[in-house]
């Protein structure tokens, strides 16, 4: 679209409900600030710049905001006077003059693009003002969308309704669309002549209407416009976005056998055919190849996981884990900071960090790499083909040569070169018929304990 696009974030609302330090529009869906998915979909519909109107909490939104939003602008809302009002403090955004200015809620996070996509194709076509509905199963406390001939005329707020009107179910979404070329008339000719002494950014309806200009709306799933004012809405919304998710990855090409199971966070990227199996989180982070098996009760985060590979299950790959094609991390371990090399085996019951393991290489149950010596972490090595026998201790930094054998039990302290095979074993001495001296030594001890 050739048109130009602004869109205001409204995320000036204290929340209390939230009971919550943190600002309402910066509890996550998916591990992203509720309004940084709102400016997601403003972004994906082709929206040029951003402006957030903040209040509450101003500080910790431009904070937590301005590191993900490069094209946002903040502006402050002194007084709660409505959403007229809310969008008016960010006159000198929209004065610079686009085609379309778009208005969106920063704890409505579920919009998709497509709506936003269809209001400026309305605008477009010469609609002055474009408003978002929905059509919920109980309309009871929603403002109604009165339509005459395909053109909206009003919005009717559920109290003032007749009874003729509460019978509409075509509901007022909040969202909006003006265009740029008359929103700030509009909204500068909205009066507070209400019970509450606010200034509504629906009153724009009328207004067009009676000068003339032409006022649609627009119909949205009820889910796209679902906000979140308690603890409750935000599970609610989460429970969508993951439903969303799955169907999508899903109709990719994605396999899961319990889809209801797994959860995603906002950026987890999996390719076609790969498997996820029950009970599976991926935080933040994640990147997997096509033909991978993630299985159960596995937990991902900055990990890469390659074609073919397989993890879990009952493994943790932490930040930096990077599996390269055909590895495999198996059930109870552990992958931080690591290089798993391909067709390389981290079977059982080991914790690998700050690593690079070879191709083919054999990790055996019980290994752990020794990274970390109270101040620093160091880098082990483990070559190609190389094999670590079982309850392994390697103490970093340290190399273990390509096809180098690291026999069962053995703590390890030097490199290992190629091909040699390490024996870092204390020396095992066995004293015949000692046990039962020492059983009676103990036992002698346990009783004198319980007569003191």
């Amino acid at each position: 679209m050739a048109r130009t696009c602004l869109t205001i974030i409204l995320a000036a609302g204290q929340g209390t409900r939230m009971k919550s330090a943190l600002p309402k529009v910066l509890h996550p869906v998916a591990g992203l600030p509720m309004a940084a998915h709102v400016v997601a979909t403003a972004n994906a519909a082709g929206s040029d710049a951003t402006a957030i109107v903040v209040g509450h909490g101003g500080d910790a939104v431009r904070e937590a905001l301005s590191g993900m939003l490069g094209n946002a602008t903040f502006h402050e809302q002194t007084d709660q006077l409505g959403t007229a009002h809310a969008v008016l403090a960010a006159r000198d955004a929209i004065a610079k003059g686009y085609d379309d200015v778009l208005v969106m809620f920063g704890d409505t996070p579920l919009v998709r693009p497509e709506v936003m996509q269809e209001a400026r194709t309305r605008l477009d076509e010469g609609a002055s003002v474009v408003v978002v509905g929905f059509r919920p199963e109980d309309p009871t406390g929603y403002g109604r969308l009165i339509e005459i001939d395909d053109a909206l005329v009003a919005i009717r707020e559920h109290r003032d309704a007749t009874d003729e009107e509460r019978s509409i179910n075509y509901c007022n979404g909040g969202i909006m669309a003006f265009s740029g070329r008359l929103i700030l008339d509009l909204l500068d000719a909205i009066g507070n002549d209400n019970a509450k002494g606010e200034y509504y950014m629906t009153d724009a309806v009328e207004i067009a209407r009676a000068r003339g200009e032409k006022v649609v709306a627009i119909e949205a799933p009820v889910e796209d416009v679902v906000g979140v004012n308690t603890r409750r809405d935000l599970a609610a919304v989460e429970a969508i976005w993951q439903r969303r998710t799955r169907e999508r990855m899903l109709d990719d090409g994605v396999s899961m056998t319990a889809p209801d199971t797994v959860f995603f966070h906002h950026d987890t990227a999996v390719e076609p055919d790969t498997v996820i199996e029950p009970n599976v989180v991926f935080g933040p982070g994640v990147r997997v190849a096509g033909g991978a098996r993630i299985r159960s009760f596995s937990h991902l985060e900055g990990a890469t996981v390659g074609a073919h590979a397989e993890v879990g299950p009952f493994a943790r790959l932490r930040p930096g884990a990077d599996l390269a094609d055909k590895a495999k991390v198996g059930n109870f371990c552990e992958v931080k900071k690591a290089e798993i090399g391909a067709g390389a085996k981290v079977n059982h019951l080991t914790y690998v960090g700050d690593a690079v393991i070879g191709a083919g290489a054999n990790i055996g149950a019980g290994t752990i790499t020794c990274n970390y010596d109270g101040y620093g972490k160091h880098l082990t090595e483990i070559g190609q083909g190389a094999f670590i026998g079982s309850n392994s201790a390697l103490v970093a930094p340290v190399r273990i040569g390509d096809n180098a054998y690291v026999a069962s039990g053995s703590v390890v302290t030097e490199a290992v070169p190629d091909d040699a095979v390490a024996f870092g074993r204390a020396h095992q001495v066995n004293k015949d018929g000692l046990a039962p001296k020492l059983r009676a030594r103990f036992k002698a001890a346990k009783e004198a304990a319980k007569k003191g």
